[in-house]
């Protein structure tokens, strides 16, 4: 399958890009497959695994709801998200891609099965569309693997409309070995792949889209006070941090880039506008560290913001193909893990750092997020996922000094710990793996 940068940074809605974001894909895929049937009179949907057991603190049961009214993640408007749930919770009426009406009962019809998981992923979904008979139309089974990207169980092996790329990869050696080959950076490699699909400068449109995105969340955070949605009554902390900062004329480099972090991830703890980066749940680290750069260096320029963007792009394929970018497969360390490994790789190449050094760089990142569990109190992205965006954003400024103050040599590749990054989750207890039956979230009890 070939991935563009583009699928990993996609525009959406949170709090999550598994739970929230690719739930409401596989609804509208699923209106959109009984569309011709004319004859529709219930459907039943059925959650399982992680779904089922952190669904309704992640949004799930919402996504489904939306999915199933024809909205999709990019371009719903956060806004009504809750007042269109609320409304089918109310009438038990559903507008199927807002035009026929169906009865649907959330309590009936769309079920939390949280003993069960299907086999493909611990992210399952079946979807029934019965008739005024209730003789069953169609059943389709869906998976949610991370970031927003969604499995047809009947098609898993599906075929991307996107043309093979002109530079293929499979690992970090691969990738390194293209740049070598053609004495290019990085983002040089990944700018060819990209501008197959559309040109260079609609590539390059479509980067500075979604860093704009980044930027407004991380703006809205800094302006929207009060208290996060879910029950654990976690106050915003980033307006009053923001306010601190500037009334101080507080130059604290960490600071800041912890506020960074924390603006947009309590925007997406909120279900508001975000970038998955590579997930919802570590949404908040690439835009950090881009915004620290941009704030702390005097070279910044659009050119250093689009190899920021593709090489951190190029990371996280490799973590995509090689690994998992899923909190509910291989725990934290596939989500705050890759996005601080992508952001700190991103971070020496805008610097000019060596292949070498990226490559230790990102390396580094990973090698000290390994066996992070996620373990979200009461399902919900609060605690502790805000703050280890904030943490993610630290070590991958810290990981990037690291590498640019050596001269690229290291005896760990980005290869043996993406290796093991993926054993390491293989080997992960399933409670650890975002269904709050462990860690945390047995330790201290929602209330």
């Amino acid at each position: 399958m070939s991935i563009s940068i583009f699928d990993l940074f996609s525009i959406g809605i949170g709090p999550s890009s598994s739970h929230t974001m690719g739930p409401m894909r596989a609804a509208a895929a699923f209106v959109n497959e009984i569309e011709a049937l004319v004859d529709v009179h219930t459907l039943i949907v059925e959650l399982y695994g992680s779904l089922a057991l952190t669904g309704k603190g992640h949004g799930t049961d919402k996504a489904i709801i939306l999915g199933l009214e024809g909205y999709q993640p990019e371009t719903i408007d956060p806004a009504i998200a809750l007042p269109h749930f609320e409304k089918v919770c109310d009438t038990n009426l559903l507008a199927l891609k807002n035009e026929k009406v169906i009865t649907f009962d959330p309590i009936k019809h769309l079920l939390f099965f949280t003993e069960s998981t299907l086999q493909t992923h611990t992210n399952g979904m079946r979807f029934f569309a019965f008739n005024g008979d209730n003789r069953l139309l169609l059943e389709k089974t869906y998976f949610s693997i991370g970031g927003g990207f969604i499995v047809d169980e009947d098609n898993p092996t599906q075929k991307s409309d996107l043309p093979k790329s002109l530079y293929f990869f499979e690992s970090a050696r691969d990738l390194l070995n293209h740049c070598k080959n053609k004495q290019c950076r990085i983002s040089d490699i990944m700018m060819a792949n990209e501008a197959l699909h559309s040109n260079e400068k609609t590539v390059k449109q479509k980067i500075h889209t979604i860093v704009d995105v980044m930027e407004a969340s991380i703006e809205r955070g800094f302006i929207s006070p009060g208290t996060l949605p879910g029950g654990l009554n976690v106050t915003r902390r980033a307006p009053a941090l923001y306010k601190k900062l500037t009334d101080q004329n507080n130059t604290d480099q960490m600071m800041w880039l912890n506020l960074f972090a924390l603006a947009v991830n309590e925007e997406n703890a909120n279900g508001g506008r975000i970038v998955t980066a590579p997930t919802n749940g570590a949404a908040g680290i690439i835009p950090a560290v881009l915004s620290y750069y941009k704030k702390f260096y005097n070279d910044v320029t659009d050119e250093k913001i689009e190899e920021f963007m593709l090489t951190a792009g190029a990371i996280a394929i490799l973590y995509k193909k090689g690994a998992s970018i899923s909190g509910a497969e291989v725990g934290c360390q596939g989500e705050v893990g890759v996005a601080s490994s992508m952001a700190a790789g991103a971070l020496v190449a805008a610097l000019g750092g060596t292949l070498s050094q990226v490559e230790n760089a990102a390396e580094i990142a990973m090698e000290h997020h390994l066996g992070m569990t996620c373990d979200p109190i009461g399902g919900l992205v609060q605690i502790p996922c805000i703050e280890r965006n904030a943490m993610g954003a630290v070590k991958a400024v810290n990981a990037a000094q690291l590498a640019l103050v050596g001269d690229g040599t290291h005896l760990v590749s980005l290869d043996q710990v993406i290796a093991t990054m993926k054993q390491t989750g293989l080997d992960m207890m399933s409670q650890y793996k975002e269904t709050s039956q462990a860690g945390l979230a047995v330790n201290v009890v929602a209330c």
